[in-house]
């Protein structure tokens, strides 16, 4: 017996194997030598089918690549449970094949937008071929596998059949333990990591079963040396596992469902096991089909012109397969870990995490697409998990809890556009104002009180001043001053218009880069950077020709450059969001660095990268991320390219980019967030212009797809703020006041605005037009949004005065004991 065993080996584990272990009288207990098997790892990340049933019932997902089952997730779309589920098909003698490995793969859905899969596996030596359906069952939080095996060499009995499963409960491969049982008398192979169990069973007999470690002594080694099953251990605990059984062809004519369930104990998940296969396979897989059919029907037909790969049935069954069914409005990013086959235990999140940015991303699309009921839920969960200072995490699983710790200013200023654009597509989900306004003044707070520098820009590596961001920012301050404005609170209504002029007057201040060594290579005269780093020093806010950002994922050596050789189509968010036009010649100028610099000719056309020299992607080998690499190209910035060329009346060069898109996936039309970018390495899976090793799919992939259909049939940009573009495209109001602040100490201002110094306490501010020859104090104002303000009369001053103040902070009673300058240019 293993001496190893883990602690939490419970009384109930101990009671579910005295319950259901099988027993055989004439040998003792068999364990499974090996503990604990090799260290675990994922798989791949390139995902061909995702799917679950589109109800609240059964409370599983299930993913396929390589023509098998991979990840499949319980009893939340945040935690998957096994690695892979796949067959080995061997003759008992001398042959071994395993489909997954040998086989060539075709897998289609039953029809667009249902996402249940017919799977044909054909052997590269010619000796078979398996067909598979491969759905859930609507009623029962099982995964189910219709599968026929059809021999091409010889006979039926030619053959031995035999179904490998690799458990990873709870999001770790460690700590599983697994063994043979029955549900009333039904043969099954149980595994267990508490809080969670799963079974498998099938519809025909099981010759053998046998439960290992994984890399000493499961099937897949059992099988490989000795081409038949000769190892028949029954318990296997706290480690690294696999079940393996043979299935009796011949009782079945190579005809069988395999199903495999999930509970809270042993006898859940048996039950859920045996229940299905006692019902009507038909019956279930009707009401699989029906329930996505009728759901598809009630949304917008955006696809009433045809294309030849069309994915707009598919992408909207992408995002609502994401969905958490207990946090409902919960959606994840991805249902994979990118490079998953490269990573094990120590990632546990991988993609199945919720990321605010991409969430409102993703309400934008169901909104475009017509589901308004479920871009409500968004909402709604988006309300239940805002952070008591009004932002959001960074990431976090389905029930709140933060996974990474960083700050990002645009997933809080997402929020709030969702609540506009609610309001504008669906004003009977959004109701009254007053419903939203508690959720959206603490955001706004949140901004005004740490805007604009973001400690995290939207690729969620470098602080400072992001065009992207900005945008974002700014036109959730406008927003929310209109709800304000609409509460009867127009004092603070006016000062985030104030606060969004500033802001917008100062973009090019903070990020567009004059006269450098990139402009006149490519002879413009300046252009918006990436990111230009925060006041790091505490002496000045940094500008666009000063300063160096950090590139992350880079090997040292290559981790940093100047911010004014780094661009990004980040700046495309400008126009996106209504902030500037264009034909604007500082973004004409940007354009022409963006494709000049970043831009990729691949089969299905023109990509782009994230910026020079990104580092999260494949090495140049071809070899996975592993904290360094090298970037490749991102569908979904085509998309977001395609919707700057619907704003400069170029709705062809739009379409031509929504082809880029559609043909950047593979047969089941799922988008990935990366693709390949150099010659095809076969041996690596990777082929020019297809999914690299990153998330496939990538649910914002599928949103911006949605959005960027909905807008060429709308003719205009479906989710641009209409008060962005009133205020400054139409209007072109310009700020009364510049800003300073603890995380902006700004050395210079332009000539003509007041100076508006704002803190997070109340103060009396000492100044000084003449360097302190004379002096005078004025007391800071509450701004109604958890800061202080005070505006000093600069707009008179001429070019190189300057100003000089201090602060005496009231609620401490002390002097700040440092003088503070600027200088009018």
């Amino acid at each position: 017996m293993n001496t190893n065993l883990s602690n939490d080996l419970s009384n109930d584990l101990n009671n579910d194997l005295s319950t259901s272990l099988s027993t055989d009288p004439s040998n003792d207990l068999r364990y499974a030598p090996g503990w604990p098997g090799i260290e675990p790892r994922w798989t791949s990340s390139a995902k061909t089918g995702v799917g679950t049933a589109l109800n609240l019932h059964s409370r599983v997902w299930f993913t396929l690549s390589h023509g098998i089952l991979d990840e499949i997730y319980f009893p939340r779309v945040d935690q998957a449970c096994t690695r892979d589920f796949g067959l080995i098909i061997t003759d008992g003698s001398s042959f071994f094949s395993e489909e997954k490995r040998h086989c060539t793969f075709q897998n289609l859905p039953f029809e667009p937008g249902v996402p249940a899969y017919e799977l044909t596996n054909t052997c590269m030596q010619g000796r078979y071929r398996i067909e598979k359906e491969v759905l859930t069952d609507p009623w029962r939080n099982v995964v189910l596998q219709k599968v026929r095996f059809v021999p091409l060499q010889g006979k039926l009995s030619n053959y031995r059949l035999y179904a490998l499963l690799s458990p990873h409960l709870a999001n770790f491969g460690y700590g599983n333990t697994g063994w043979l049982g029955d549900y009333k008398g039904k043969p099954m192979l149980f595994a267990k990591r508490d809080p969670l169990t799963l079974a498998l069973g099938c519809s025909a007999p099981l010759l053998k079963r046998s439960v290992g470690f994984v890399g000493v002594s499961d099937g897949w080694q059992d099988l490989s040396q000795h081409f038949q099953m000769t190892w028949q251990y029954q318990l296997a605990e706290n480690g690294n596992i696999a079940l393996t059984a043979e299935i009796d062809l011949a009782a079945c004519g190579g005809e069988f469902i395999l199903a495999l369930g999930f509970g809270g104990i042993w006898a859940q998940a048996g039950q859920q096991v045996a229940s299905s296969l006692l019902s009507s396979y038909e019956a279930t897989r009707k009401d699989y089909v029906l329930q996505w059919q009728n759901w598809q029907q009630t949304l917008k037909k955006l696809d009433e012109k045809r294309r030849t790969t069309d994915l707009y049935r598919v992408s909207v069954a992408v995002l609502r397969t994401h969905e958490s069914k207990d946090f409902l409005g919960g959606i994840i990013a991805s249902l994979s870990v990118p490079w998953g086959f490269n990573k094990g235990d120590e990632d546990l999140g991988g993609y199945h995490l919720v990321w605010p940015r991409d969430l409102v991303e993703n309400a934008g699309g169901l909104l475009a697409a017509g589901a308004d009921e479920e871009a409500l839920r968004v909402l709604h969960y988006l309300e239940a998990t805002q952070e008591a200072d009004g932002h959001w995490a960074q990431n976090m699983w389905l029930d709140g809890r933060p996974y990474w710790n960083g700050q990002q200013m645009d997933e809080t200023a997402f929020p709030i556009l969702l609540v506009d654009l609610m309001r504008r597509e669906s004003q009977r989900c959004f109701g009254d104002s007053k419903r939203w306004w508690p959720m959206v003044r603490k955001a706004a707070a949140f901004i005004a009180a740490n805007g604009p520098v973001t400690q995290q820009d939207r690729w969620e590596e470098d602080g400072g001043y992001s065009p992207f961001t900005l945008a974002a920012e700014i036109s959730a301050l406008l927003i929310a001053a209109d709800l304000a404005q609409s509460m009867g609170e127009a004092g603070p209504a006016e000062f985030l218009r104030q606060m969004a002029d500033t802001w917008n007057d100062n973009i090019e201040r903070w990020t567009y880069a004059v006269n450098t060594d990139l402009a006149r290579q490519f002879g413009v005269q300046g252009y918006y950077v990436r990111i230009t780093p925060p006041d790091a020093d505490g002496d000045g806010a940094a500008s666009p020709i000063d300063g160096f950002v950090p590139i992350k994922n880079r090997a040292i050596g290559s981790s940093s450059a100047a911010a004014v050789e780094v661009v990004s189509p980040d700046a495309l968010a400008l126009v996106r969001f209504g902030l500037r036009a264009h034909d604007d010649p500082r973004m004409l100028n940007t354009i022409k660095i963006i494709d000049d610099v970043l831009r990729v000719k691949l089969p299905q056309g023109p990509a782009w990268y994230r910026y020079n020299g990104d580092g999260y992607g494949e090495h140049e080998d071809g070899s996975p991320f592993d904290g360094t690499g090298i970037g490749r190209p991102w569908p979904l910035l085509a998309g977001e390219r395609a919707h700057y060329e619907l704003a400069a009346g170029r709705s062809a060069s739009a379409e031509a980019l929504l082809g880029v898109m559609e043909n950047s996936t593979g047969a089941t039309r799922l988008i990935p967030e990366q693709v390949w970018d150099a010659k095809d390495i076969p041996e690596r899976e990777l082929f020019a212009g297809k999914a690299s090793g990153s998330a496939c799919p990538l649910v914002w992939a599928h949103s911006e797809y949605i959005k960027l259909r909905r807008s060429l049939v709308d003719g205009r940009i479906f989710d641009q703020p209409p008060q962005t573009v009133e205020r400054y495209l139409e209007k072109k109001i310009s700020a009364q006041y510049f800003n300073w602040r603890f995380n902006n100490k700004a050395r210079t201002m332009p000539c003509g605005k007041k100076l508006r110094l704002l803190l997070m306490e109340p103060a009396m501010v000492h100044w000084s037009f003449d360097n302190w020859q004379s002096g005078q104090d004025r007391d800071s104002n509450d701004s109604g949004w958890n800061l202080q303000h005070v505006d000093l009369p600069t707009e008179t001053l001429a070019v190189g005065r300057q100003i000089i103040f201090t602060f005496y902070w009231k609620n401490s009673a002390r002097w700040e004991g440092r003088d503070y300058k600027v200088t009018v240019e």
